[in-house]
């Protein structure tokens, strides 16, 4: 049979009345979920779940797995094993991607617990992921019909359909799973030259002369070059103000006025004027940084609410629990009555299991907030992508919700903070699974996947990599501390605040509403104020490279003037990018866990110094460029 040249018309556009044919015709049989497909989407999905749980712990912020994981199962399944089966690749994609989604819900909550010095058991942790990820696969299963189905055409799900791409594409020839693992193999081997055997310093740092307390500095490591080229320079940009902001006015502005206040000022247990720059970074600017990131999520879940109240109400008029008398093979969905049977014993075991400290009322909302954030975040990805879906101003909600009425019923102390950090976690996964499975749904609803199969490997790929999260944390945690400069992790640092704000009223609140005011400023200009607000709380040192990687890719855009060869020269970029980012940040856990073992394998820190590191950073930009600029090759 011979192989169409690529998605059609239809994949983007239908006239009324029309029906969508997929690339594989529902009539035509493939292999999906095979033993190849089952071990290698497993593997990948641990690979670049932890990948994305090292990288939003540092930067907040994690990519997408889906397109990273489709090209190197391409480069398995048609370069080594010589097998043509677009559909299996899809379906270990399809379980890669769920576990980048399920550690990017896990990382924004549940590192709190560890900064209350609780230190929550493996199993507690995989306990919440696994139970959040299965309720965001199991919740959007009835509203597949409707979001992906019949609303084909109106919501374009833009990372289901570039992944749907990238495997038509692969199917045809065009794209290469060697850009992928070059980018890996530099990123890991980057990292252990820098942060494993230390020949040079992974963090380089000047103070400004004559200017006590700024000082500039950069993380010259792959994993920030690769996300820089990924969002791109206006991101980047928005990033680098927050920064340039918080050390070049106001910790300076800090360290000034303390020379002339010799108390303590909390939440410092020491003057000011004995502090540094990142003691005043620790003490005080992070509170800024959390009141312009709360901020910012409010105003993103504020902007987005047309578009929630439309989401669901739209879908909850297209909710249906019955099938739809169809018995082909790309309409059939889980049976509903097992979805049903599975949410039950979830809310049973949530409402009674030790290892979930919530009690029968956090079971209620959890299913209160389950529902409608699932419902949510699976139309909104449709219409903004996953990119853009406010899953942490979701979650911020359900915990204020959540902690005013725990305090009110008397669940108060760390038992309660606990508690409403469980929902808000529960909540945060759900969501963020539930975007993901959306995409994925899209993704195989355009290449004729079969949906009861993809769903199958959705909860396969939750489950492994909820299995393996809580391992890894307790790792990162172990080697580098959360809320440290190396680990700072802002979404759950934030989230500790919120709930202490409530139930202990201790915030340092002018320091918040500081925040809260820098943060409207730029609103008012008009620019998206959530990423300046991340740039502004996260040290400048991840910034600067990150905006090195942006200004890359901005130059690639303004120099290439055919649209088509752009678009191949980004993609390559971007693969590599995410090989840059999945190498380090597999280097970065396996460095944690000799740490945690205590084994240095410390061999020579310093011996090139902080210009041999510069030096060698360079080399790796001139790698990224040169794989972005260079012409793509006809294949």
């Amino acid at each position: 049979m011979e192989k169409k040249k690529g998605l059609s018309k239809q994949a983007y556009s239908v006239a009324p009345g029309e029906e969508y044919v997929p690339y594989i015709p529902a009539e035509q049989s493939m292999t999906e979920l095979t033993t190849f497909s089952f071990i290698v989407g497993i593997i990948l999905a641990i690979v670049f779940g932890a990948a994305n749980a090292y990288l939003g712990l540092r930067v907040g912020m994690t990519v997408s797995a889906s397109i990273p994981a489709a090209v190197v199962s391409m480069g398995i399944v048609r370069g080594i094993l010589k097998r043509d089966s677009i559909l299996e690749n899809n379906m270990v994609q399809t379980i890669a991607s769920a576990g980048e989604s399920l550690a990017a819900g896990v990382i924004f909550t549940v590192p709190a617990l560890f900064l209350w010095k609780t230190n929550p058991s493996i199993m507690r942790i995989s306990t919440i992921a696994i139970i959040g990820g299965v309720l965001g696969v199991l919740m959007m299963i009835p509203l597949r019909r409707f979001l992906i189905v019949k609303e084909h055409g109106v919501l374009p799900y833009p990372e289901g359909t570039a992944c749907a791409e990238v495997l038509v594409a692969g199917e045809v020839g065009g794209v290469s799973a060697k850009t992928v693992f070059e980018g890996l193999g530099i990123g890991a081997l980057y990292k252990l030259l820098a942060d494993g055997l230390k020949l040079f310093p992974s963090e380089i740092e000047w103070k400004i002369p004559g200017f006590k307390g700024a000082a500039i500095g950069a993380d010259i490591l792959p994993a920030l070059l690769g996300v820089g080229f990924i969002i791109g320079p206006t991101i980047s940009a928005y990033m680098l103000a927050g920064a340039v902001l918080g050390w070049f006015a106001f910790i300076p502005l800090i360290s000034h006025l303390g020379n002339y206040i010799p108390q303590a000022i909390y939440p410092a247990s020491v003057p000011i004027s004995e502090l540094d720059h990142w003691g005043i970074w620790s003490y005080y600017l992070r509170y800024i940084g959390a009141g312009a990131v709360t901020f910012g999520g409010f105003v993103s879940l504020v902007k987005a609410l047309p578009t929630i109240v439309n989401a669901f109400s739209q879908s909850i008029s297209g909710f249906s629990i019955g099938g739809n008398g169809s018995k082909l093979r790309t309409s059939e969905d889980l049976p509903m009555k097992w979805v049903l049977l599975g949410v039950l014993i979830i809310i049973i075991a949530i409402a009674f299991s030790p290892l979930i400290p919530v009690g029968v009322l956090g079971a209620v909302l959890i299913v209160i907030f389950g529902f409608f954030f699932v419902t949510v975040s699976s139309r909104i990805v449709g219409i903004v992508g996953s990119s853009s879906n406010p899953v942490s101003g979701m979650t911020i909600a359900t915990l204020l919700f959540t902690t005013i009425l725990f305090k009110a019923t008397g669940f108060s102390g760390i038992e309660g903070m606990i508690a409403a950090l469980t929902v808000g976690g529960v909540i945060c996964v759900a969501a963020a699974i539930a975007g993901d499975t959306s995409q994925d749904l899209k993704t195989g609803f355009l290449v004729g996947a079969t949906p009861k199969l993809q769903q199958i490997g959705e909860l396969v790929g939750v489950t492994a990599s909820g299995l393996v999260i809580g391992w890894i944390l307790i790792m990162l945690n172990n080697a580098y501390g959360f809320g440290s400069k190396d680990i700072p992790a802002p979404q759950a640092t934030l989230m500790k605040m919120v709930i202490e704000g409530i139930m202990n009223g201790n915030l340092p609140w002018p320091l918040v509403f500081v925040g809260f005011g820098s943060a409207a400023v730029i609103e008012l200009f008009g620019i998206a104020s959530l990423p300046f607000a991340i740039g502004l709380y996260l040290p400048i040192h991840l910034s600067t490279p990150i905006m090195l990687g942006g200004i890359i890719r901005g130059i690639l855009e303004r120099k290439e003037k055919s649209e088509e060869v752009l678009k191949q020269k980004v993609e390559k970029g971007i693969l590599y990018s995410s090989g840059l980012i999945a190498g380090e940040g597999i280097m970065g856990i396996l460095i944690a866990a000799l740490v945690a073992a205590n084994i240095d394998p410390d061999i020579g820190n310093n011996v090139l110094g902080q210009w041999g590191g510069l030096v060698l950073f360079m080399v790796l930009t001139y790698t990224l460029i040169s794989k972005a600029f260079k012409k793509p090759e006809l294949e």
